[in-house]
C-alpha cells in the first residue's frame, strides 16, 4: 500500500469543491466531510436493513471491507481512478485532527453526561486505581512484549519506539467503551466502573506518552524524559485539565440553572464544550479529562439546574449528537484503512499483538483488583468483564497516526488497527455473553451468601437438642 502522504506537502483548493486534473484531486475539508457523511449514512442504513448487528461495529467493518476491496480492485486496475481519490478525501480530513481537535471533545462530554456521577464519586478509589495502575502496567507489558514480537518477525523496532506503542494502546477508548455499555446492559457498579476507568486513564496515558516521546526523541514536544518531567506533565495536563473543567462544568450548570430555556441550555453545553476545548489545546492542559470533569459535574447537577421538559430536550440532544458522531468516527475507522501502509511481516506482528494486548489487559485489571475486591465488593467476574470490555478505537488511532514520518511509524500504525479493529468487531459483538454469565455467577452467588447466612441465623436461634445454652 502507497504510504500516507503528509498535509504539508499537499495544496487544498479553498473552493470549487474538486479541482480536477488529469490525475489531480484536491478537495477542500468541506467536500470531504460530505462525502465521509454520505458514505457513513449509507453503511448504517445497510446495517440496520439487512444485518442489524451493532451500528459502530456495522460501520467499521463495512468501511474496512469497502478499502480492502478498493485496494483490490485497484492492483487489478478495475477502480478507475475511484483510490487516488478515497485517499485524498480522506488525507484531507486527517484522522488524528478530526478526533483530537474535533468530535472526541463532544463525545466524552456527552458520554459523561450521562452516567451516575455519584455512583463515580463513591466508586473513585477503584476507578483512579484502575486508571493509574492498570494503564502503568499494560504500558510495560505491551511495550517489551511488542519489542520482542517485531525483532521476532524481523522488523527492527528500538524499545522506546515499543513502549512508545504501549502507551498509546494501553488506556482503554471511552468512546468505544462507553457504546459497548449502552448495548450490554452491564451491572451498574461494574458499568461505572468500566466507564470510568476508561474517561479517567486518557490523561495517565498521555503523560506516559508524552515522556516516552521525549526519551525516544519523536514530536516537538519539550517534555524532559525524567520523573521530574513526568510529574510536570501530570501536573499541568492532568491535574490543570481536570481543575479546569470543573470550572467549566460549573459554570454551565449555573448559567442553566438561572434560566428555563432548552434551545439556549443547549446553546449553553455546546458553548462549554468548543470554548473549553480550545482553551485546553492553547494552554497544553488535557481537553479530554476537562470535558469528562465538566460532564460530570453536569450530570450531577442535571435535576437542579433543568426542569423537566429542558432536561428531555437537552439529555435528548446530547444523546443523539453521541450517536451520530460515534456513527463518523467508526465509519471513518474502517474507510481510514486504505491509507495504512503495510506489509506481510507488519500484518503478521498485529495479529500476535491482538493476544498479547489481551494478555496484557487481563494483568493489568487483575493485579489492582487485588486492592479493590474487598473495599467495593466486585464479584470474580468483575476481571473478565473489565479484560474482555476493554476497547480501543479512535484515540488510539489517532495518536499512532500522529507519530511523525520514520522507518517504525508503519509498523505501530498497522499493528494499532489490528488491535482496534479486532476490539471492536470481535470483542464487541461478544460481550453479550460475558456479561450475561456474569451476571448470571453474580445472581449464584449472591444467593448462595443469602442462604448460608439463613441457614447460620437459624442454626444459631435453634440449637440443637442437648446442646447446652451459650451463656
Amino acid at each position: 500500500m502507497p504510504p500516507r502522504q503528509p498535509r504539508c506537502g499537499r495544496e487544498i483548493a479553498c473552493s470549487g469543491g474538486l479541482r480536477r486534473g488529469a490525475k489531480d484531486y484536491a478537495p477542500d475539508v468541506l467536500t470531504a466531510l460530505a462525502v465521509l457523511m454520505c458514505v457513513s449514512a449509507l453503511l448504517a442504513w445497510a446495517n440496520e436493513r439487512f444485518t442489524r448487528i451493532p451500528t459502530t461495529v456495522g460501520v467499521t467493518l463495512a468501511g474496512a471491507m469497502a478499502s480492502v476491496l478498493l485496494i483490490t480492485f485497484d492492483i487489478a486496475g478495475w477502480t478507475f481512478g475511484l483510490r487516488p481519490l478515497a485517499t485524498e478525501l480522506l488525507q484531507t480530513l486527517d484522522f488524528t485532527a478530526f478526533v483530537l481537535n474535533g468530535i472526541l471533545s463532544f463525545l466524552l462530554f456527552a458520554g459523561a453526561m450521562s452516567l451516575d456521577a455519584r455512583l463515580l464519586v463513591r466508586l473513585r478509589a477503584g476507578i483512579l486505581t484502575f486508571a493509574f495502575l492498570s494503564t502503568a502496567i499494560s504500558t510495560v507489558l505491551i511495550g517489551f512484549a511488542a519489542w520482542g514480537v517485531f525483532r521476532l518477525v524481523g522488523l527492527d523496532v528500538p524499545l522506546l519506539w515499543s513502549l512508545l506503542f504501549g502507551a498509546l494502546l494501553s488506556p482503554t477508548d471511552p468512546v468505544a467503551v462507553l457504546d459497548m455499555l449502552k448495548r450490554a446492559k452491564v451491572p451498574k457498579k461494574v458499568e461505572t466502573l468500566i466507564a470510568g476507568e476508561s474517561l479517567f486513564n486518557d490523561g495517565v496515558g498521555v503523560v506516559f506518552y508524552l515522556v516516552i516521546a521525549a526519551a525516544a526523541g519523536v514530536g516537538t514536544s519539550h517534555v524532559e524524559a525524567s520523573l521530574t518531567g513526568a510529574l510536570t506533565v501530570f501536573a499541568q495536563e492532568a491535574l490543570g485539565g481536570m481543575a479546569f473543567g470543573a470550572l467549566l462544568g460549573y459554570a454551565c450548570y449555573w448559567l442553566c440553572k438561572t434560566i428555563d430555556s432548552h434551545a439556549v441550555e443547549v446553546l449553553i453545553t455546546l458553548t462549554t464544550v468548543v470554548v473549553g476545548y480550545g482553551v485546553c489545546v492553547q494552554t497544553s492542559m488535557s481537553g479530554p479529562l476537562a470535558m469528562v470533569v465538566a460532564g460530570l459535574i453536569v450530570s450531577a447537577g442535571k435535576e437542579r439546574a433543568f426542569a423537566a421538559e429542558t432536561r428531555h430536550h437537552v439529555e435528548g440532544f446530547w444523546e443523539t449528537l453521541d450517536q451520530v458522531l460515534n456513527i463518523l468516527l467508526f465509519a471513518f475507522i474502517g474507510l481510514d484503512v486504505i491509507l495504512t501502509p503495510t506489509s506481510g511481516a507488519q500484518i503478521g506482528a498485529g495479529v500476535v499483538m491482538i493476544a498479547v494486548a489481551l494478555v496484557a489487559r487481563f494483568v493489568s485489571v487483575a493485579l489492582p483488583m487485588f486492592l479493590v475486591r474487598s473495599r467495593d465488593g466486585y464479584g470474580p467476574w468483575t476481571i473478565r468483564m473489565l479484560t474482555w470490555g476493554g476497547l480501543r478505537g479512535g484515540i488510539a488511532i489517532s495518536l499512532a497516526l500522529g507519530l511523525p514520518p520514520s522507518p517504525y511509524r508503519p509498523t505501530l500504525v498497522t499493528a494499532t488497527y489490528a488491535v482496534v479493529l479486532f476490539t471492536i468487531a470481535v470483542q464487541g459483538l461478544t460481550v453479550m455473553p460475558v456479561v450475561r454469565k456474569a451476571v448470571a455467577a453474580e445472581a449464584a452467588a449472591e444467593a448462595a451468601a443469602e442462604a448460608a447466612a439463613e441457614a447460620a441465623a437459624h442454626g444459631t436461634s435453634n440449637p440443637a437438642p442437648g446442646t447446652p445454652p451459650s451463656s
